[in-house]
């Protein structure tokens, strides 16, 4: 266990307060436990603390304003984003604090007073409303709905807001994000005799490209009117209109038959009380012999419980209403709900890091531009604290992102 030492003297007491002195004790303890890496902590007035490996470099977290400190106290591990949001403190290098958190999480964020201080706060359970049609379009509408000019700025040009697939380490992130379109068509098995129903349409990108690369008819669902708008605009001019259908529809609402199913970073944004119809409509509307591919972000399983009766930032902040699932509990509701089990799981979480650095270095170089759509710094901040915080998460596995093919028992398509 590493010790903390002060490189400079305390400020004067008035200037952190009794609450941010008792959250700067917290943290000396806490932050004392690390065994990886190395922290400098710097406080307003000058004090100077570092924690970790002696020989480490260290990344430096810049308090600016001891309110962070105070918020730190009553917030928990909500105050950390809470804080970068509000401009209360900076980091020499974002996504490597992030990752020094990650592999220091144990002795760091869940044992000692830290962890103790986190429980305390999360004993204010995190409560999951119910999830009708309207409260669903609120919530897509509050994330992608913010306006595509916006997510044009950072994402390629085929506006996909999903993991890419590197599978060349040369690729640019335009090529891997069509090299995960096509892995995702190859691995469910897309020719030109399918009609494949796609739920979550996004900007129409993975629908043009099966009508385009596979051949196939595509109907493709979303409840962002932005997305919906956007993605017809660029199937018409494909001139793919007639190979593929961009409905404002719900899936729950969904008739018909389809010999293909896919869903790309779709089933996050649906809540943990929809897991089971999420599966009972891909099974009602999936014809004999199909096939079912789903790209989905998943929290570890041993953490699943503990994350979704919790407060936490990037649902409050990002997506409203979304949540994770598992592997664990994707396998389960499938089997429980529908006659769906798992054929196939491909890992690209390590590629999602990849894809995030790319989105926020992409993000960070039109700043000026995001303001000039009326962002402010507030909102700005808050998006660099997210692309950050992810890009550690999948580089660190504290994150998984998967390629999922879903099928019935005894499908002929799969015999070898």
């Amino acid at each position: 266990m590493s010790e903390a030492v002060q490189l400079h003297e305390e400020p004067a007491r008035e200037r952190i307060g009794p609450l941010g002195r008792i959250a700067l004790a917290v943290l000396r303890q806490s932050l004392g436990r690390m065994r990886e890496g190395a922290l400098e902590l710097r406080l307003p007035g000058g004090t100077a603390w570092r924690f970790g490996d002696p020989a480490a470099e260290p990344i430096e977290l810049r308090v600016s304003d001891a309110r962070f400190l105070r918020r730190l106290a009553t917030g928990g591990k909500l105050a950390l984003g809470e804080g970068y949001q509000a401009g209360e403190w900076t980091a020499s290098d974002l996504p490597g604090l992030f990752r020094l958190f990650i592999r220091n999480e144990g002795p760091v964020l869940r044992e000692g007073t830290l962890g103790a201080l986190n429980r305390l706060v999360a004993l204010r359970p995190t409560i999951e409303l119910p999830r009708g049609l309207r409260r669903s379009e609120q919530d897509i509408h509050a994330h992608y709905d913010l306006g595509n000019e916006f997510f044009a700025l950072w994402l390629d040009e085929s506006l996909t807001y999903s993991s890419a697939f590197y599978a060349d380490p040369a690729s640019s992130l335009a090529d891997a994000q069509q090299a995960k379109y096509r892995r995702l068509a190859e691995a469910t098995r897309v020719g030109p005799d399918d009609h494949v129903l796609e739920i979550g349409s996004g900007w129409g990108g993975n629908a043009i490209h099966l009508a385009r690369e596979r051949g196939c008819r595509v109907t493709t669902i979303t409840i962002s009117r932005e997305q919906h708008d956007e993605a017809s605009r660029r199937v018409a001019e494909a001139g793919l209109s007639d190979r593929v259908d961009v409905r404002y529809q719900d899936y729950r609402t969904l008739e018909g038959s389809f010999s293909r199913v896919v869903s790309i970073e779709m089933i996050e944004a649906i809540g943990h009380r929809q897991f089971p119809t999420y599966f009972e409509t891909i099974d009602r509307v999936l014809s004999p012999g199909g096939l079912v591919g789903v790209q989905a972000i998943l929290i570890p399983d041993q953490h699943y419980e503990r994350y979704r009766r919790r407060p936490d930032w990037i649902r409050k902040h990002i997506f409203p209403g979304g949540l994770l699932p598992s592997i664990e509990v994707l396998a389960r509701t499938a089997r429980s709900a529908s006659q769906l089990m798992i054929h196939e799981v491909f890992e690209l979480g390590p590629h999602y890091s990849r894809t995030l650095r790319e989105w926020r270095e992409r993000f960070l170089e039109q700043r000026g531009e995001v303001a000039a759509l009326g962002l402010d710094e507030r909102f700005q901040r808050t998006w660099e604290y997210y692309l950050a915080f992810c890009e550690a998460a999948f580089g660190e596995h504290a994150l998984r992102d998967v390629q999922i093919v879903l099928t019935r028992p005894g499908n002929p398509l799969l015999r070898g």
